[in-house]
């Protein structure tokens, strides 16, 4: 609706101009309630206290000057302090026409001079497989990334991989003692789910062992910070910052086979990456960046050694940087990649750490400390925070075992949807490797949208079954429409000419043409709220205005020959939008199904 906003705010400014020797030149435009007729809405509200009307006279009068200046405006009606405008069928057809040959509309071109965002997403730890939680976080960043891209951005996806630690030593330790020399060939089992079960491993000879400790007498501390097991953890995480090779070269083949399964599941997810960072390379420029802040007496040293930030007077508290064996935590690694990260990217316009809510606080200390070093990029640093994903069962913890593993729900989402697709009849005439291939999109695309379709801040409860759904808000509910619609294109003609603008249009046709002209705004909004929701509902919007025109109206077949034309064309570009807009998501749309 851009085009005409500018044409009728060029309209209502002369209109102020000539009625009240007043210079105004912004207006609020907004579309018109569906309850209302109508195409396109003034707000008149903030032109009341300048204009000294009241709203309904107001509005009154300038849709009088409109009707009878502009070529569009047919008719009006004013509700309290909106104007809403009926639009000529000519410019929703002369819309239709401007984009006739555009792929791509809606979606900006990206030029070098255009601004850089890097977005971080996954950042996964090297002890566990990918789980539930972690798809939210790949699915919500990647979709930030395209939509971004859209806008006309340049974009970077990157990620920090939480390669060391004591998390990291638990599943060392745990398969030195019982792993009998296993390892992914031998076992037939994805490195990063062997690694992980280790993890559990531990966890459950540690809860062992302290209630041997408990039970002969110890204390709560005592039993926990002397239990033999995580002894041997603390002390191979201090043989592996003393650079120990043996240490070392174990840590190196275990995260290798962490990574080789992660590859597979980033594969099957559709998501990829520009770059990864690791945080056993960057926990040491952090430190550098902790001595850095000592001598500016930013930071302080307690007696034990430990190295902290008061942030007290900035209504937070004090923050560890450094424990007293001068081994890094997690802020310390933090504020080595920031720093690292601008240093590759100098002129990069944004940094989005994606990453769940829990994390809020420590997102607001790293933001803070970056400020307080004086680092004038900080004020670009953006924490995209999300809400947990939650099951029926509960909430999940990885060192119980109690996660549900990105894979098994891959697939379980492929077998829900095959399952489906076939009591549907949806896969006639397609070879086995087309139906798999079927069946992957639409497990993947239900799962993705389930997840997307829900603003980032909020908590999701998700229900598998309920994704995998042909009708609804679902994106088999999308992807389904899809199909459609390139069966109606597969029987119709080619337009080789441009549509007449004399073409009579109905309700439905005019309520889909307003809902392609919103595309663009859709993309932008998305973009500067960092939220793949508005695009999801708008996809939802488009598919189901698209759906009750389709029950209602023929498109084939129907004289004369140039409303079938203008028909296949909007049917056409609705397919292109809803393609387009579902890529945005992550979303691949099937041409049969």
């Amino acid at each position: 609706m851009e085009n005409i906003e500018k044409h009728l705010q060029g309209l209502v400014s002369a209109y102020i101009a000539d009625r009240y020797d007043l210079t105004i030149t912004t207006f609020e435009f907004q579309q018109t309630r569906k309850e209302f007729k109508g195409d396109i809405t003034l707000v008149t509200f903030p032109l009341l206290k300048p204009l000294k009307q009241a709203p309904e006279a107001l509005g009154q009068a300038i849709g009088v000057y409109l009707k009878e200046k502009s070529v569009f405006v047919t008719d009006f009606n004013v509700i309290k302090g909106f104007l809403n405008l009926v639009l000529d069928d000519a410019y929703f057809i002369r819309f239709l026409n401007a984009i006739a040959s555009t792929s791509s509309f809606g979606h900006r071109p990206i030029t070098e001079k255009a601004p850089l965002y890097l977005i971080e997403y996954s950042s996964p730890n090297t002890n566990k497989p990918l789980h539930l939680g972690h798809i939210r976080n790949n699915v919500l960043g990647h979709a930030v990334a395209n939509i971004l891209e859209a806008a006309g951005n340049r974009v970077h996806k990157t990620q920090i991989i939480n390669d060391r630690g004591i998390h990291i030593c638990k599943s060392m330790v745990a398969w030195m003692d019982y792993g009998e020399g296993r390892t992914p060939e031998s076992t037939g089992i994805k490195g990063d789910q062997l690694v992980g079960n280790y993890y559990v491993r531990f966890d459950q000879v540690y809860k062992e062992q302290i209630a041997a400790g408990l039970a002969a007498g110890k204390t709560e501390e005592q039993a926990r910070t002397e239990a033999p097991i995580f002894v041997q953890a603390q002390t191979l995480l201090r043989q592996w910052e003393a650079g120990d090779p043996t240490v070392r070269a174990l840590w190196k083949k275990m995260n290798q086979w962490v990574y080789d399964g992660f590859e597979k599941t980033y594969a099957a997810l559709g998501v990829d990456f520009d770059s990864f960072y690791y945080e056993s390379n960057t926990y040491l420029l952090g430190k550098s960046i902790i001595d850095e802040g000592l001598e500016k007496k930013l930071f302080y040293t307690k007696d034990d050694g430990s190295v902290w930030v008061d942030l007290t007077d900035e209504g937070l508290d004090e923050k560890l940087l450094l424990r007293a064996d001068g081994t890094a935590v997690y802020m310390t690694q933090d504020l080595g990649t920031a720093s690292q990260r601008y240093k590759d990217h100098p002129s990069m316009k944004g940094m989005v750490y994606t990453v769940g809510n829990e994390q809020d606080y420590h997102f607001k200390v790293l933001f803070l400390i970056l400020k307080k070093l004086g680092y004038e990029w900080a004020q670009s640093l953006y924490h995209l925070s999300y809400g947990m994903v939650d099951l029926p069962s509960g909430k999940m913890k990885s060192r119980e075992g109690t996660v549900v593993d990105a894979d098994d729900l891959i697939d379980q989402m492929t077998q829900t949807a095959a399952q489906l697709a076939k009591t549907h009849g949806k896969v006639e005439g397609l070879s086995q490797s087309e139906q798999a291939k079927l069946y992957h999109q639409i497990g993947l695309g239900a799962l993705k949208y389930f997840i997307l379709k829900v603003d980032p801040k909020k908590r999701i409860l998700f229900d598998p079954e309920a994704s995998v759904d042909f009708n609804g808000n679902t994106g088999p509910f999308i992807q389904y429409t899809h199909a459609r619609i390139q069966s109606i294109l597969r029987k119709a003609p080619s337009i080789e000419k441009v549509l007449d603008e004399t073409v009579p249009l109905e309700e439905r046709e005019k309520a889909i043409l307003n809902l392609l002209m919103q595309y663009p705004s859709m993309v932008k909004q998305a973009a500067e709220q960092y939220s793949p929701a508005v695009i999801a509902n708008y996809l939802y919007d488009l598919v189901r205005a698209f759906n009750s025109f389709y029950q209602n109206t023929p498109i084939l077949g129907v004289p004369p020959q140039s409303v079938q034309d203008f028909r296949v064309l909007m049917t056409q570009k609705v397919g292109e939008t809803i393609k387009n807009a579902a890529l945005l998501l992550g979303i691949h749309v099937p041409d049969q199904m």
